[in-house]
């Protein structure tokens, strides 16, 4: 995106030129990606799982049976499944075939309301959508063929395959869903107004202003050419919270990896992110986080210090390795990562601004 989020009056000297990037913040799953050739007696019973599925048969024929349908793929034919779909598999002809297999979740919320929407499961060879997976997936599975045996850069490249197909995807399944253009519109329109949230975020801190001075949601909307309202209301819709909340969500995102890094002072830390006041920041922290800063400092400490320990000391066997990251440090990691419940009476998840 051309041009800068924030007025020109925060800056010295004059930009003539920039292009900002919204920070990258995602989660990606893949599970059980395989590239398989079984034999004409191979059968895979009925079963469902939380993730996407994407299978592509390379040679032969298979039969699927999904929710009660019959799918018959042919090689170059590919099914797409989304979630608690239960499936089966065998052979369509009692003679070997070779298939790709892929799960996958991803916490996209544009993407997954895409594909969502989409009601199509099997997609044919010939048909405008296999036309323009067909070279993503070939990558991905050239990668997939030596995996087994890569260096990091390797798995890198598998990495990188996999988003070269998502985005592949959603171009091709934008092409094919019957997607009526004022609910594009709206999706489009909140994912505008999160990326110029991220981006504010990236450049408050990179300026260091004070939360006071600020430019917010309501310079966004005007900047969209839209009332304060109807971003709340069209962000609400999309995405399932408040851009207000959101962005408080991206704040205390990186509060926390700051908090991570043992080099920095809390009073640093809450003038990087724009408080003047330190109490306001350990305030707002623990509304949301259910702990102080000082309290999440340390645990990350104690976490950190005693994995390194673990790797590092070779009498720890693996049974006590999987003991111990399945008992307590996985408690530690997921308070720190926020995944358990707050403690009473913090319910807010917004920072008072």
């Amino acid at each position: 995106m051309t041009g800068s989020f924030l007025p020109h009056s925060f800056f010295l000297g004059h930009t003539m030129d920039e292009v900002i990037l919204p920070d990258v913040n995602i989660t990606v799953n893949l599970f059980g990606i395989h590239l398989r050739s079984v034999g004409g007696e191979w059968e895979y019973p009925m079963h469902e799982h939380p993730q996407f599925e994407i299978n592509y048969v390379l040679e032969g024929r298979r039969l699927m049976n999904v929710g009660g349908t019959k799918l018959t793929q042919q090689a170059g034919d590919l099914i797409l499944l989304r979630p608690g779909l239960a499936h089966s598999s065998r052979s369509a002809d009692r003679r070997p075939f070779t298939y790709f297999c892929i799960h996958f979740n991803i916490d996209e919320h544009l993407f997954l309301s895409l594909l969502n929407r989409i009601e199509q499961t099997l997609f044919h060879r010939d048909s405008p959508l296999m036309r323009l997976m067909e070279p993503a997936l070939s990558k991905l599975i050239d990668i997939t063929r030596v995996a087994g045996q890569s260096s990091m850069a390797q798995r890198m490249r598998l990495y990188s395959a996999v988003f070269d197909l998502f985005g592949t995807l959603w171009e091709a399944i934008s092409n094919e869903a019957d997607i009526r253009s004022s609910v594009y519109e709206r999706v489009e329109l909140a994912h505008q107004i999160r990326t110029r949230l991220q981006g504010l975020v990236s450049q408050h801190f990179k300026q260091g202003i004070p939360i006071e001075r600020r430019y917010g949601i309501d310079d966004i909307a005007a900047e969209l050419g839209i009332s304060a309202s109807h971003c709340n209301r069209v962000f609400r819709h999309v995405y399932g919270t408040a851009p207000r909340v959101y962005w408080s969500e991206l704040v205390l995102q990186q509060a926390k990896s700051l908090l991570s890094d043992s080099q920095l002072s809390i009073q640093h830390i809450s003038s990087v992110l724009g408080y003047n006041d330190i109490a306001h920041f350990s305030r707002q922290f623990k509304r949301w986080s259910g702990m102080s800063p000082r309290e999440y400092k340390q645990l990350h400490a104690a976490v950190t210090e005693g994995e390194q320990v673990r790797l590092n000391d070779p009498a720890i066997s693996t049974d006590r390795r999987s003991s111990c990251e399945s008992g307590t440090g996985t408690f530690h990691r997921e308070r720190l990562a926020g995944k358990l419940p707050l403690r009473k009476g913090n319910k807010s998840n917004s920072m008072s601004r």
